[in-house]
């Protein structure tokens, strides 16, 4: 890469594998099939950025912004979200794996999680007031003092929710999910 800003470009089919670029800007860019897989990517700003069909397994995003970036059909394994900047963070997952990465402490309100996989993701402290959850797997998600207000998890499914711990005021679930409401309890549920 050998500009400082990247303004409405595609990368397609790159690998960054193992490198490390900080200090760039992406604006309206679109990243297709590219493997961030073991990347060092902090303190790079993506603003509008399109990722579909990448590998960003176990990218580091450390100070790094991402403001109305939208993941497609991509492959995101053990990506630590808490560490990008808080400020305009935005983000939209669609089918994509995601699991164990962590989003702990993140105010990401109205989110969307689309078709994805969560599988063991923290959310622990974040606030995800009016996010939706769309036909997602949060098997082994774990919510701890997380704001779930209004958040929709009507055809979500695996997950395990403690009410008591968790605010989940107006928060919409659908009646094959309330088992996940109960868990920690050890009741049977019968239909």
């Amino acid at each position: 890469m050998d500009a400082l800003i990247y303004d409405d470009h595609l990368f397609e089919d790159q690998s960054f594998t193992g490198m490390t670029v900080k200090g760039l800007e992406f604006q309206s860019c679109v990243f297709k099939k590219c493997d961030f897989s073991n990347s060092d990517f902090a303190q790079n700003k993506f603003l509008e950025c399109t990722f579909d069909g990448c590998n960003l397994s176990m990218l580091k995003l450390s100070g790094a912004t991402l403001n109305d970036v939208q993941f497609k059909n991509c492959k995101i394994l053990g990506v630590l979200f808490y560490e990008c900047q808080d400020f305009l963070f935005s983000v939209f997952f669609d089918n994509c794996i995601m699991d164990y990465s962590s989003f702990m402490l993140k105010k990401m309100l109205k989110t969307r999680f689309v078709k994805s996989s969560l599988k063991e993701v923290n959310f622990t402290q974040a606030n995800l007031a009016g996010s939706v959850f769309d036909q997602t797997d949060l098997s082994g998600a774990v919510f701890n003092q997380t704001d779930l207000s209004s958040v929709d998890f009507i055809t979500s499914f695996n997950y395990s929710i403690d009410p008591e711990i968790n605010n989940i005021r107006k928060a919409s679930f659908s009646i094959d999910g309330v088992a996940g409401l109960l868990e920690k309890h050890q009741v049977k549920i019968v239909y």
